[in-house]
């Protein structure tokens, strides 16, 4: 998962915006207007959900939570999300590992069941992130990273130990779920081990080490099993990872890795490059999509299994309406070049920083705590409706796609930066105008009706509702009611669509999706 900006190298040099800080006023610039041509007839290109495949999540334990469940419905409920991802299967407060007072080890698997049971039974299927060292195995017990909870991160003591525990471990689960069942889930070795989750050494070889060891237990078990790493931030050690893997002979099934928008270009191409936020994860994705091609398995799968818009806390990014179109921006960018992205995450039952005390603090989450919905859930929900073929459109503000029955779904958007970029909530509108976008569709039938759904300043956004509370720490029960009314999907309207043109206008940072059908 993301480290806070004191553990990460703090990105020093997010884009240039031009902010309105404490509500400043600025001269508003002109209103563009983008004009599209689209025949509806024309010849697609296959565009699968990539980005809705797989979300991330808080720690394992926190899946047997009511709170953790019904955010999981309400987004299984919006979405085509299959996947979910957390840290810390492998963690004490799970239970898997005991040693005895003569050293002999014994495994619980009470809590994993009722963890992979739940997410089973609410629509989801486990991409099981195999984490951190259980403190019994452990070679170092102090080695325990500055989360909350303190996950130990070290190697094992003892690889055979390690292996028994996982062959364990994998027996259990063919055992519970059927073996047609695990083969359908994905087995990602450990969390970013080339930064501050790993203290072998040195850290790639060692990693190396970890992921051979894991390989081939679940292989044992399995070959049907998958699985795949390094798991790493920053997009880093694709290649030399796949080199490895080759070299030695060792299984892999995929390669994973993550990114955030405000990773910095020294990190991640190791250049000093000013990549703005709206492209950072999608020129990483490139970047691995491209390593991957040139390496030995050329097909390999590729999955980011984490990426955001930050990996820190900002509130006027990750809970604010500029999610819709920077989502949606990024689904553009990097329409096939990745199988699966993992958005981090789902939900702000989430307990890195410890217990939640804003509900609009920044969480990484989709919905705030107290099941209170955010823009970005928002925008994934409405995102969902596009289709699965996508046609070519000469913006980069817009997506036209359409759906085995011929219905057409189109966003289109209008990017802005967030107005503040800090751990401290900065009020005030973004810089930009409304973009009016006037369309032209081609071979629609003569019945076709437009529809349109939004998510901005007034659609779909409790954190208006919030800002007009005075962002209480501890809302009040009736002030929740509101909140969770206020951030629902505002209700779709209908557009005047006369010979195939219609008109959209769309704020600064809103973000529509248009059916024509």
């Amino acid at each position: 998962m993301t480290l806070s900006a004191s553990l990460r190298h703090l990105a020093l040099g997010f884009c240039a915006t031009a902010l309105l800080l404490g509500g400043t006023a600025s001269a508003t610039p002109p209103a563009t207007t983008t004009s599209l041509r689209i025949d509806a007839q024309a010849q697609g290109t296959p565009f699968p959900h990539f980005w809705e495949q797989m979300l991330g999540s808080g720690r394992a334990a926190l899946a047997l939570r009511d709170d953790y469940r019904k955010d999981l419905d309400a987004v299984h409920q919006a979405t085509g999300v299959g996947y979910i991802r957390f840290h810390g299967i492998l963690d004490h407060d799970v239970g898997l590992i005991q040693r005895d007072a003569q050293g002999k080890i014994s495994y619980n698997f009470s809590y994993i069941d009722q963890i992979y049971d739940g997410l089973l039974g609410h629509g989801f299927k486990p991409f099981v992130e195999l984490g951190f060292m259980p403190p019994e195995l452990t070679s170092d017990p102090a080695a325990l990273h500055p989360f909350w909870y303190h996950p130990n991160i070290a190697p094992p003591k003892d690889y055979a130990e390690w292996d028994a525990m996982i062959d364990a471990l994998a027996r259990h689960l063919v055992e519970r779920y059927g073996i047609d069942e695990v083969a359908s889930w994905y087995f990602e070795v450990w969390n970013e081990p080339n930064i501050g989750f790993w203290v072998g050494k040195p850290a790639q070889s060692s990693y190396f080490t970890l992921y051979d060891h894991t390989a081939h237990a679940l292989k044992a078990v399995s070959p049907r099993i998958r699985v795949g790493g390094p798991a790493t931030a920053q997009a880093a050690w694709a290649t030399d990872f796949l080199a490895h893997t080759h070299r030695n002979n060792v299984p892999v099934d995929f390669v994973s890795t993550h990114v955030y928008g405000d990773d910095t270009a020294d990190n991640v191409f190791h250049t000093g490059e000013n990549i703005q936020r709206r492209d950072m994860v999608c020129r990483s994705v490139d970047k691995v999509h491209r390593e991957i091609a040139a390496s030995p398995y050329p097909h390999m799968p590729l999955i980011f299994s984490e990426y955001n818009a930050s990996y820190a806390n900002l509130p006027n990014v990750t809970d604010t309406v500029f999610m819709g179109p920077w989502l949606a921006n990024t689904i553009r960018e990097c329409a096939g070049k990745v199988e699966a992205m993992s958005y981090w995450s789902f939900s702000d039952v989430f307990e890195e920083q410890g217990i939640v005390r804003n509900p609009f603090y920044g969480g990484f989450g989709l919905i705030a705590a107290n099941r209170i919905p955010k823009p970005a859930f928002n925008a994934f929900a409405i995102l969902h409706k596009l289709g699965g073929q996508r046609l070519a459109v000469a913006s980069d503000s817009a997506l036209v796609t359409r759906r085995d029955d011929g219905t057409l779904v189109i966003a289109l958007w209008n990017y802005a930066p967030p107005v503040g970029d800090t751990a401290s909530y900065t009020p005030g509108r973004p810089a930009g105008s409304t973009k009016h976008f006037s369309l032209d569709v081609r071979h629609l039938p003569a019945a076709a009706r437009a529809t349109a759904w939004r998510v901005d300043e007034t659609h779909g956004n409790a954190v208006a509702a919030f800002d007009g509370m005075g962002r209480p720490d501890s809302p009040s029960r009736a002030q929740i009611v509101q909140l969770r009314e206020a951030g629902k999907l505002a209700a779709p309207e209908s557009i005047d669509l006369r010979d195939g043109k219609l008109a959209v206008d769309v704020p600064v940072q809103g973000l529509v999706v248009i059916e024509l059908r």
